[in-house]
């Protein structure tokens, strides 16, 4: 009993003493990553913040100048481009909530169960993610091409000619045709999530549910829907920071335009500090989207642990 006893302190000692070993071991393959994380990341974030109280050309021959909030105030009450930009941001984040999340995740449910050909449905949807940005927007400039273009060609040969439009070149039609083409390169990648959602959901719960009696929308509601809670989390913080962040797509098909009816927040930051040469009013822009961001996703992040919590 003695020699039991005093050895049971060692033994439950030992994991303790093996994690710190192991924490330890991987510090060297920490710091890199975290290095450049820091230098290409966090620096120039907080450097932007920064640059927004000076006034600055970028020129080296010139010294910032400090100006407090004077970019701010320029920003909110001498810059109509920039309430453009902020409604066309708010509005692609919200239709990117409805449309690609909602998109992906019918597809994932449609594409989890056995059929003929399942796998290669994954792989076509899912194919467009994989392209880079500035090569779909050359794609769909050519589809939107007014006189050549594949669409306006389609709506004539079945006799809707009456429905061609200068979709690039219309104001009214522009953002949205730029955010069709946002619609998909990303319903792949949100698919694949949910997909992997998917797998995650109990077969227990279901074929219980199903034992009561309950039918496929009572499945989806009671069952899959809370199962899917933790990947729909990271769907919608991922969705929502890359709708904020959306630049190569505007950039390739419209640059901002026509009359500034594209215009978002990311671009017209980089506009203002590289066409413009105000970088003070460009970082000012740019930590008005960081604001935004925080701003949406972490109540959403909160709610969503909270929820996990429970």
């Amino acid at each position: 009993m003695t020699t039991h006893t005093s050895t049971a302190p060692r033994s439950a000692s030992h994991p303790r003493g093996v994690n710190r070993g192991r924490g330890l071991r991987a510090v060297p393959f920490l710091v890199p990553a975290t290095l450049l994380y820091v230098y290409f990341l966090a620096y120039p974030m907080v450097d932007s913040v920064r640059l927004s109280f000076f006034e600055w050309s970028g020129f080296r021959t010139e010294e910032p100048v400090w100006v407090g909030l004077q970019n701010y105030v320029r920003l909110f009450t001498a810059d109509p481009v920039f309430w453009t930009a902020a409604k066309n941001s708010i509005i692609w984040v919200a239709l990117s909530l409805a449309l690609p999340v909602t998109l992906g995740l019918l597809i994932a449910l449609g594409l989890n169960r056995a059929m003929l050909g399942r796998n290669t449905m994954r792989a076509v949807i899912y194919l467009p993610a994989v392209f880079a940005p500035i090569t779909v927007a050359a794609m769909w400039r050519w589809i939107y091409n007014p006189t050549l273009g594949a669409l306006n060609q389609f709506l004539t040969a079945v006799g809707l000619e009456s429905w061609a439009q200068q979709w690039l070149g219309d104001p009214t039609f522009a953002l949205y045709s730029v955010f069709a083409a946002s619609v998909w390169t990303g319903v792949g990648f949100t698919m694949v999530l949910f997909l992997a959602g998917l797998q995650q959901v109990p077969p227990e719960l279901v074929d219980a549910a199903k034992v009561d009696g309950a039918g496929r929308w009572q499945v989806f509601r009671n069952v899959t829907v809370p199962a899917l809670r933790p990947t729909t989390a990271v769907v919608v913080i991922l969705t929502i920071i890359n709708s904020l962040k959306v630049f190569d797509l505007v950039v390739g098909m419209t640059g901002g335009g026509p009359a500034q009816s594209t215009q978002v927040l990311a671009l017209w930051s980089y506009t203002q500090s590289f066409a413009n040469h105000t970088f003070g009013l460009g970082g000012a822009t740019a930590t008005v989207l960081l604001i935004m961001s925080l701003a949406l996703v972490v109540p959403y992040l909160v709610w969503a642990l909270r929820g996990d919590d429970r």
